[in-house]
């Protein structure tokens, strides 16, 4: 699989200096934690759920996660575990057949789910990717990554776990330090297992019974935005120590009337003559969603959750490093500028120092592996026209 597989290759070669790199289930860790991309969630009780994950394939989704927590009733949990082993063997069938898959990802309740599921899956464990681990704290999540490790003993196959950070314990200011510690602890012993980390803003929300509207993003919710500069502030580090976080969940698909609409009716998309887009991004509450975007990567954080396939795109679309990113991160990575120094960038506009811009170079050239560079003339409305299904 490979992000943007989905166009036509003429079409990719128009659209990128360096295309995205190819990748599978099976490829080093650190090439899958960023290649996450628009993480798109499903309920585990969806009778076509096969159908879906093919037809999401076919759209450019890499990652799923099929949920048996927060997107089902409690009711529906054992029907909802029954119909995942049916559909995983339906699943099996196709790829047996040539189908490819995205990387697919269970949403558990509890450990012992994980053990169990994995039994049950049989045969076509070999096509999950891993789990996704609710509400982790320290002392949470200790059996959840425990059960992985049995899991992963037990079928033979590599599984990654992805934590969830979403407890009130984080959103208090007077718990926060300590549960992020322990949540350290808890990661770094089992890092060879944490592909990456999931920030649930949703439910940070829910403790204060905010609800953040269409045109604002999770970073002008102050007090949420607390939050995420302190995970990527102890957990997200570039030092080695870190972990790929992901972006809050985006909301919105669709809004009646909007309030405003400061990202679309402007440049870039009246400058590349791309109304019609526009008003398919305005129909779909996407301004809000693109800005959002933006700012997640600002503050360190790369993919996204997303609940609607309309989010997936956008999402790849802003992933993709700029021709100008990808000059200035070359430049600052040249093995000759290894003793550090000054440079004035390839385009003339901005001052590239070499020792403090090395880890945000080391970010981007693997940003551009797995989205790709786009051509010099290229900008993210053409990479979203391109994406997007008429």
């Amino acid at each position: 699989m490979r992000h943007f597989g989905h166009i036509a290759p003429e079409v990719r070669r128009r659209l990128f200096h360096q295309e995205p790199c190819e990748f599978t289930a099976g490829s080093p860790a650190r090439l899958l934690s960023a290649a996450l991309g628009a993480t798109l969630y499903s309920p585990a009780t969806r009778e076509r759920l096969a159908d879906d994950v093919v037809k999401q394939a076919g759209l450019g989704v890499v990652s799923m996660v099929l949920c048996l927590e927060d997107s089902i009733g409690d009711e529906d949990v054992a029907a909802g575990e029954e119909n995942l082993v049916r559909q995983f063997a339906d699943l099996a069938a196709r790829v047996r057949q040539g189908v490819e898959l995205p990387l697919l990802f269970i949403r558990v309740r509890e450990p012992e789910q994980i053990t169990d599921l994995v039994r049950r899956l049989g045969d076509s464990v070999p096509l999950l990717s891993g789990f996704v681990f609710p509400k982790f704290t320290e002392e949470r999540g200790i059996p959840f990554l425990q059960a992985l490790d049995g899991a992963e003993a037990l079928s033979g196959h590599r599984l990654f776990g992805m934590p969830v950070l979403e407890t009130p314990e984080l959103m208090y200011r007077e718990t926060r330090v300590d549960a992020l510690e322990g949540i350290a602890r808890a990661v770094d012993k089992y890092r060879d297992k944490v592909l990456a980390l999931r920030l649930g803003v949703t439910d940070f929300c829910s403790s204060y019974g905010l609800r953040r509207a269409p045109d604002m993003t999770a970073y002008d919710v102050q007090i949420i935005a607390s939050v995420i500069a302190d995970v990527v502030n102890m957990l997200g580090r570039a030092d080695g120590t870190g972990f790929t976080v992901t972006g809050p969940v985006w909301e919105y698909f669709r809004v009646p009337e909007r309030m405003f609409k400061p990202m679309l009716r402007t440049s870039p998309f009246l400058a590349e003559q791309a109304v019609e887009l526009r008003d398919r991004l305005i129909e779909h509450a996407m301004d809000g969603l693109l800005r959002e975007i933006s700012l997640d990567q600002a503050n360190g954080l790369l993919g996204k959750t997303c609940i609607h396939p309309s989010h997936v795109i956008p999402v790849h679309a802003l992933s993709v490093v700029s021709h100008e990113e990808f000059c200035d991160a070359q430049d600052i990575l040249r093995p000759e500028r290894g003793g550090g120094g000054v440079l004035r960038s390839a385009y003339t506009n901005k001052m590239n120092e070499v020792k403090p811009h090395r880890a945000w170079a080391e970010r981007t050239m693997l940003r551009a592996e797995v989205f790709g560079v786009a051509n010099e003339d290229v900008g993210f409305v053409e990479l979203l026209a391109a994406g997007i299904p008429g």
